[in-house]
């Protein structure tokens, strides 16, 4: 995945979120100028963001350094984000459906375990 995408994606879609809520509460309400207020704030939060973290990556494509670094400092930090590639966790699942096998399987989980039911009731 694209780290801009990415970095793009977890600044805007809290946005859209509180937008969402927003018009969701709106609709019965009426709309005062301290909920307008909060409107274009989150609005103009969203665009500065999209401008700087664009010109920061456009900067980066063009190895042009300043621009970079101009960007990222008005963006609050002077190097974009970078996501580690991260490899899937996979866990072997093992499923038992016979009921004779799983009292079994959980009778030595528990003995294992040294506590649980006496061994009388898992055989």
């Amino acid at each position: 995945m694209n780290p801009l995408f990415t970095s793009l994606m977890r600044t805007l879609v809290p946005y859209a979120v509180g937008l969402v809520l927003a018009v969701a509460t709106r609709l019965g309400l009426d709309l005062d100028d301290a909920a307008a207020t909060q409107y274009v704030t989150a609005g103009l939060a969203a665009a500065y963001y999209l401008l700087f973290r664009g010109l920061e990556w456009l900067a980066e494509r063009m190895a042009w350094r300043p621009l970079q670094l101009a960007a990222g400092l008005l963006l609050g930090w002077a190097r974009p984000p970078a996501y580690d590639k991260t490899q899937p966790v996979t866990v072997p699942v093992r499923m038992v459906l016979d009921r004779d096998h799983l009292d079994r399987e959980l009778g030595a989980a528990y003995r294992a375990l040294g506590r649980g039911p006496g061994a009388g009731d898992w055989e």
